[in-house]
């Protein structure tokens, strides 16, 4: 898990999570990118104006703000988010519903996953929400599946900057991803919670989005993984159809 810096500089957090929130939420006012920060509108409307002037964000005739150039080419999922929060949001709350267990969707930035939405359970001890958190995709659970979808040079390339031991458990563990068509994270991303999770395909079949399971380590019990996987396939499969709507039309 990343930790925040001891000396965090506020200012920069607060454009930093504003850029995210330009991918995650679409386009905002003044007055959302204000209430999502917490800071006064005078604030955002600067710290707009400084993601305007270095092309992370664009400002429409309708005087709403936009991603920009910059974060455009960043390498995440070039399905819109807005539609992809749109298919997946009742599908999500579906999963949670029939397992109780928090239930996330992300896309791929880079060489992490960034978490689009979190619907979570209604269990006392139960994983969080960590919508707009970044993990290292080769150790979470879709990042795994999503991978394992990808063509040989660009994983490779996304996993050239590990540790030669690093590099070859990650290829196992896609390996395994690949044969049983979900990705597992037993504690590598945070001791004590465990996920599963499956990869969302476009409609052109290109893999753009993961949907997760993500549980209490003591709760994880391997004779229920059939019964989990299951329904983390019929969300994807829902997911997909909402996003083959959206793409073809009524």
């Amino acid at each position: 898990m990343k930790n925040k810096p001891l000396y965090a500089i506020e200012s920069v957090d607060n454009a930093l999570h504003l850029a995210q929130l330009l991918l995650l939420e679409g386009p905002m006012r003044v007055t959302d990118a204000a209430r999502h920060l917490g800071v006064s509108p005078s604030t955002a409307h600067r710290l707009l104006a400084m993601l305007v002037y270095r092309d992370f964000a664009e400002q429409g005739p309708d005087r709403l703000y936009r991603p920009g150039a910059t974060l455009r080419s960043s390498g995440t999922s070039q399905a819109p988010l807005a539609i992809l929060r749109l298919a997946a949001g009742p599908c999500l709350q579906r999963l949670v519903e029939h397992v109780n267990e928090s239930a996330n969707l992300v896309v791929l930035s880079g060489t992490d996953v960034r978490f689009v939405t979190t619907v979570e359970c209604t269990q006392v001890l139960r994983a969080g929400d960590r919508a707009g958190k970044a993990l290292p995709a080769h150790l979470t659970s879709a990042g795994k599946a999503i991978l394992a979808l990808l063509d040989e040079k660009r994983v490779s390339w996304m996993l050239s900057h590990l540790s030669e031991a690093e590099r070859s458990r990650a290829s196992r563990e896609l390996a395994a991803a690949q044969h049983n068509g979900y990705g597992i994270n037993n504690q590598r991303t945070e001791t004590g919670l465990t996920a599963l999770g499956v990869a969302v395909r476009a409609p052109d079949g290109q893999p753009i989005a993961g949907v997760s399971l993500s549980m209490p380590s003591i709760r994880f019990a391997k004779d229920r993984v059939d019964g989990w996987v299951r329904e983390l396939s019929a969300c994807r499969a829902a997911i997909e159809r909402e996003l083959a709507q959206h793409v073809t039309g009524p």
